[in-house]
């Protein structure tokens, strides 16, 4: 009865502190119990190698309550169904080492206990959301950003803040004059002070915090903004770090925030993807009934607005051939972050593949939805019939027939301009395509394509290719990071790199490849940093098996900061795509907090820059890539 009542608390949000009630459990028998239950039903994905499931390294890094919430409460709940809360737990002893957290550093590393002034300026705001702009630009003029071309080889790593018990480092920061916003794997989102990293405010969400943060505005109440992995919408009094409301956006059992919210004269939009496309995987599952949705709620309570669902509600379908029930229409997801066209009152978005029969003409789609009512304006299908799930990745029952290839549109729209002036909407597919668009669309309520760019284009599955989270503009141009991971497969060409189009017509106007620049060991599968440390400390720093660009790239006036896989990140030029600038954060530090730091993968988030700082996340063992847990600010010579 302790452990429900704790349950329930913690799903409404009356409990701070977590308690699962097993306090007389004894641990070490807990941790030999959790071991075998680890190897009969969870290593046959977290130790594979191939599969899209962080590796057992990333998973020992996490905290208890960490794990716990994803095996009870929320993306591991389908796999972990079949187990009890005590053998939940055990698996989560094993993993975690230990079910008690020691928060007392948070305490020590407070700017009280410092000559810095605890107060937040929200007043000048540097980069207040997602797409550093209103139209998910990801520019910065020169003024704002103080990085130019002659000193941008100047950056130096001024600090470093480490988050404890995780191994993902993704939710991208706001920040203002004096201070900067960052939420965590763990649930903690701080208020840190730009110069120093020492914590001006702490508050705790109830779990992962996944979405990057926005700053807006709620009755006059400067405002932070963000998701969290149990679904829930946040607003956060900017200034005291003090929750305003929270609100449930669980449409579906598996919903879940992945983009980060968009922000608008007093609405919050939000978008909601699932993670059934790794549920649909188990060989048991009935796939697949959830579906992508964009919320809008009220800021002034959270009072939901209006709902755009993806698709209809899915219904039964005929049984596979071993028996499987089957639902659709499904999939659909919102990964990204909407655009705001206040000057046509339209939102975009781009969409995910279906995950079930039948297919939608909304999946692979970008997607104009009205600001005032949640209604489509138009839609433009750049791939029909992709209907794909993780199933297909191992053969299991519930891939569909005729499985399509992944290739969702998951980067934010971009709405600029063109050398004429003239309105254009620029949008990224995991095919490694890249569309212009007229903002206007069809009367029909189709969408109107401009252009489309195939120079890295591919029409085959492989895993995590093309562009992932996020385009910027500079100057007439579009800048592309391109994720191809290097493998051999069928009438696949990798092309990792950034690629920087001309906006009138998307022809290509240079390109710069990504290389590894080292030499595998063993049989070039995936591995993390955390393990080789684990295994080997003379191994640090060795030779990543990722190494392209999946992060979202940042611009300011003839520079693009685009970070890669293997913990890089690199200025270029962007005339000429020559690299004036690099650092490599895959390695460890002493950090500001006392906590053990170690880089790795930069993925999700892009840099966040202004004063003549730049922010970045470092970490992310999502897929085998490198895992970390540091927060980075660096700072030109002045």
């Amino acid at each position: 009865m302790k452990a429900l009542i704790a349950i329930l608390l913690f799903t409404l949000g009356l409990s701070t502190q977590l308690s699962w009630g097993l306090d007389q459990i004894p641990e070490q028998s807990m941790e030999a119990q959790g071991k075998a239950l680890y190897e009969a039903n969870c290593a046959m994905c977290h130790n594979d190698a191939n599969n899209k499931a962080p590796k057992i390294e990333a998973l020992q890094v996490m905290s208890f309550d960490n794990i716990m919430i994803a095996l009870e409460l929320g993306r591991m709940q389908p796999q972990a169904s079949g187990l009890s809360k005590l053998e939940k737990a055990a698996i989560s002893i094993f993993l975690a080492g230990s079910t008690k957290v020691d928060e007392s550093w948070i305490e020590q590393s407070s700017c009280v206990n410092s000559s810095v002034n605890s107060a937040v300026d929200t007043e000048t705001v540097l980069s207040g959301n997602w797409g550093l702009s209103l139209n998910n630009t990801r520019y910065v003029d020169g003024a704002t950003s103080g990085i130019n071309k002659d000193n941008v080889a100047s950056l130096k790593l001024k600090w470093s803040f480490a988050f404890p018990k995780t191994t993902d480092a993704r939710s991208q920061p706001v920040l203002t004059k004096d201070t900067i916003f960052v939420g965590s794997k763990n649930g903690n989102l701080f208020a840190l002070d730009k110069q120093t990293g020492c914590i001006k405010w702490r508050y705790k969400a109830d779990s992962s915090i996944r979405s990057g943060l926005v700053l807006g505005e709620r009755d006059g109440v400067p405002t932070l903004y963000f998701g969290d992995a149990l679904s829930s919408a946040y607003a956060v009094d900017a200034k005291a770090g003090i929750l305003l409301w929270k609100k449930s956006l669980s449409i579906f059992p598996t919903s879940i925030i992945t983009g980060s919210p968009a922000y608008y004269d007093g609405i919050l939009y939000v978008p909601i993807s699932s993670y059934e496309i790794a549920a649909a995987g188990m060989s048991v599952y009935p796939c697949c009934r959830s579906h992508g949705v964009v919320v809008a709620l009220d800021v002034s309570a959270g009072e939901q607005k209006w709902l755009w669902h993806g698709t209809e509600h899915a219904k039964p379908q005929p049984k596979t051939e071993s028996g499987l029930i089957q639902f659709g229409p499904s999939g659909v997801s919102v990964w990204s972050t909407p655009m705001i066209d206040a000057k046509r009152g339209v939102l975009y978005v781009g969409t995910a593949e279906n995950l079930s029969h039948p297919a939608t003409d909304t999946s692979d789609s970008v997607i104009a939805i009205e600001l005032a009512t949640g209604a489509t304006r138009w839609k433009y299908q750049v791939l029909d019939k992709d209907v794909w799930n993780s199933a297909c990745l191992n053969g299991g029952p519930n891939c569909p027939k005729n499985a399509g290839a992944d290739f969702d549109i998951g980067a934010s729209i971009i709405l600029t301009q063109t050398s004429k002036g003239q309105d254009i909407l620029l949008a990224g597919q995991k095919s490694g395509a890249v569309y212009g668009f007229d903002p206007d669309g069809h009367s029909n309520g189709q969408g109107k394509l401009l252009w489309k760019n195939t120079d890295t284009e591919n029409t085959v599955y492989s895993p995590n290719p093309g562009v992932h989270w996020g385009m910027a503009v500079e100057n007439g141009k579009v800048f592309v990071p391109i994720a191809d991971t290097v493998r051999k497969f069928a009438g696949y060409v990798p092309r990792p790199g950034l690629y920087a189009l001309n906006i009138d017509d998307g022809v290509r106007v240079w390109s710069h490849k990504a290389e590894r620049g080292c030499e595998l060991e063993g049989d070039g599968g995936a591995f993390g940093l955390a393990a080789m440390h684990h295994d080997n400390k003379n191994k640090l720093g060795g030779c990543s098996f990722h190494f392209s660009l999946s992060a979202a790239a940042t611009t300011t006036d003839g520079i693009v900061f685009a970070g890669r896989l293997d913990g890089k990140l690199q200025a270029y030029d962007t005339d000429t795509g020559k690299i004036l600038w690099q650092t490599d954060t895959a390695r460890e530090y002493v950090s500001v907090n006392g906590i053990a730091g170690q880089g790795g993968s930069i993925d999700v988030d892009g840099p966040v820059i202004g004063d003549g700082m730049l922010f970045i996340n470092s970490g992310y063992s999502m897929f085998g890539q490198l895992p970390g847990n540091v927060l980075l600010g660096f700072e030109v010579a002045k």
